[in-house]
């Protein structure tokens, strides 16, 4: 009888070992969250073609219109060769056609934008800008803002969206030219400045960041970066044959073909890309 007993008390013990082994399973067990992925993810690009750039045009605005590339160009004293301009692009010259040229001993000429029928561009550090109209580019004003710079621009078709340098993207009202909202482009949580030339491209915004060969894409919405372009290998390019050009700066989607179209400062080289993001 006391085996039996004992033998009981053996099987027992077992079974309360094995439940503790593999614990049964239950809906209110606690599981650990996803991990979050910070990644921004990396824009994939083809180059579709490349086109000859005026080597003297410093290059600070660069945007399709009609069909018509055009480019707006700074001028700093250290480069005499530089003039502050706005002109139509001849892609199979890398000819500029001048539409519009500035005093470079007073103002430094920053980005451009088509919008109602009239282009806007902005100046470095004078806190003006001037407007005038799309077809004979006669002078039809100016503005003042109060940004401490001016830099990229570029349009969502119902406002004026400039840059300064900072994280910030100020929108301009096109009528009263005051402005009505700021966008802060941040990546992962944290500010990103140095925003520079501008593109606006179905809700999104593209953006060279100074001194980078790095484009990023803004959404509109919110300001969040969620997709950046490494154009070293570009930039890598143009300074073999060209070591004494600056940085990458231009932007110029064409809705005709979908693809964007890039340059720098001082570049030989326009490129016509692909996008597969």
């Amino acid at each position: 009888m006391n085996r039996i007993v004992i033998l009981l008390c053996i099987v027992g013990l077992l079974a309360t070992c094995n439940d503790k082994k593999e614990p049964k399973s239950s809906s209110s067990q606690q599981t650990l969250p996803p991990a979050i992925d910070t990644q921004i993810p990396t824009l994939h690009y083809v180059i579709v073609n490349r086109y000859p750039h005026d080597e003297k045009a410093f290059t600070e605005g660069f945007l399709f219109h009609q069909g018509e590339l055009y480019e707006s160009t700074g001028s700093p004293d250290n480069l005499p060769q530089t003039q502050s301009f706005i002109g139509s692009v001849d892609l199979k010259s890398g000819k500029i056609t001048k539409k519009v040229e500035l005093d470079s001993s007073i103002y430094f000429g920053e980005g451009i934008v088509f919008l109602n029928n009239k282009v806007y561009q902005l100046t470095y550090k004078n806190k003006l800008g001037f407007y005038y109209d799309a077809k004979s580019f006669k002078k039809l004003g100016q503005f003042t803002y109060e940004n401490e710079e001016g830099w990229g621009m570029t349009t969502d078709d119902s406002s004026l969206i400039m840059s300064d340098g900072t994280s910030h993207l100020t929108y301009l009202d096109p009528f009263t030219l005051r402005p009505v909202k700021t966008l802060t482009v941040t990546e992962n949580g944290l500010e990103m400045t140095h925003l520079n030339e501008l593109e606006y491209v179905k809700g999104f915004i593209y953006a060279n960041i100074w001194l980078t060969n790095s484009i990023v894409k803004i959404d509109a919405r919110n300001g969040k970066i969620v997709g950046k372009m490494d154009l070293s290998p570009l930039t890598s390019e143009i300074r073999y044959t060209h070591p004494n050009t600056a940085e990458l700066n231009g932007i110029a989607y064409n809705p005709a073909n979908g693809h964007v179209y890039v340059t720098g400062k001082l570049w030989p080289t326009i490129y016509e890309l692909n996008i597969v993001d």
